[in-house]
């Protein structure tokens, strides 16, 4: 006997009709649950927190996986170098660059000037179906505190300042290559 709704089995199992019997069997829910459980896995490369408020924001005529990878070809050709990055979660993120003096700060300890000195992070989300909004953020620290968590000492770049004007042009590149829907302009 098979009932179909709740997928259980009422079989004789054994060897022998003398053995004793099992009077129902669920064979796949133990497989449905780890299916499940490895479906709905909150991993992501994405950081825990949200983007900064005043972070640019523009909505694009594509794809967040399009935008992601045009991304991880505009960033080494601006001589920035990439922190992280994962066109699934459509997020990328710079190292340290020091605007003065041209050059990627790997380590923290290495930046001298920490005015000068930015990150730039990309958030792509899925805005409506083909379109993206890409929210670009770039920060810097106007102090340094080990006692205190990195993102709670950044700033966002003031509009006046090189660190800006990089992410602007990443914005504006993007702006044409991908275009801008008719709604957004």
């Amino acid at each position: 006997m098979r009932n179909a709704e709740r997928g259980t089995r009422n079989i004789r199992v054994g060897v022998d009709a003398r053995d004793l019997t099992l009077p129902f069997r669920v064979p796949t829910s133990a497989f449905r649950v780890c299916l499940l459980v490895a479906a709905c896995t909150p991993v992501t490369t994405r950081p825990d927190f949200r983007p900064d408020p005043g972070a640019l924001v523009v909505t694009l005529d594509a794809r967040p996986e399009r935008i992601t990878a045009a991304l991880d070809s505009l960033v080494p050709a601006e001589s920035l170098e990439i922190a992280h990055a994962n066109v699934r979660d459509g997020y990328v993120e710079t190292a340290w660059y020091d605007t003065q003096a041209h050059r990627t700060r790997r380590h923290e300890r290495d930046i001298t000037n920490l005015a000068a000195t930015v990150k730039i992070r990309f958030w792509a989300d899925p805005w409506v179906p083909g379109q993206t909004r890409l929210t670009t953020e770039p920060v810097y620290r106007p102090r340094y505190d080990p006692s205190r968590p990195e993102r709670s000492l950044e700033a966002i770049v003031s509009k006046e300042l090189e660190g800006y004007k990089i992410a602007q042009r990443f914005v504006d590149k993007l702006k044409e290559r991908f275009g801008v829907p008719k709604a957004a302009q």
